[in-house]
């Protein structure tokens, strides 16, 4: 047996398997960017209701795995538990303790799909500005008349 092999071997046994990138791996819940559909931020995931774009992609991506992150409360993750089970879409919630992550929930493949976008942009609340119609002289002794 070569000597190098049995290092090789004690080194796995001490530190583990060798990962590639394992900073993107910790950085997308355990998976490579190459292999996301979609990504959310905490952030995202703890707004109330669930983003429309991740429940589309759930139904036109279902042999996908969702990755929920293990530091969010339960109660911000429940919507996309449940829809991923009336889905069938396998789904883990991931904890790393010892690294911290901003990202809140990956829609992933086990292979590389290499999609250029992957994360949905926050929507910008709208503001409508509705003119009031200035009225007319008239319509204003009118309504004073009629009090």
């Amino acid at each position: 047996m070569k000597s190098s092999s049995v290092d090789d071997y004690l080194q796995k046994g001490i530190y583990g398997v060798k990962q590639t990138k394992p900073e993107e791996r910790r950085k997308f819940l355990g998976t490579l960017r190459e292999r996301i559909v979609v990504a959310l931020t905490k952030s995202q995931v703890m707004e109330k209701g669930m983003y429309p774009e991740v429940e589309q992609l759930m139904n036109d991506h279902p042999d996908a795995s969702l990755l929920l992150n293990g530091e969010l409360d339960y109660s911000f993750l429940s919507e996309y538990i449940h829809s991923a089970r009336s889905k069938n879409i396998a789904f883990s919630i991931v904890t790393n303790k010892e690294h911290n992550t901003n990202i809140g929930l990956v829609l992933t493949y086990d292979h590389a799909i290499n999609k250029e976008e992957i994360y949905i942009q926050k929507k910008k609340a709208q503001t409508v500005i509705v003119k009031e119609k200035k009225r007319s002289f008239i319509s204003r002794i009118v309504s004073f008349l009629k009090k």
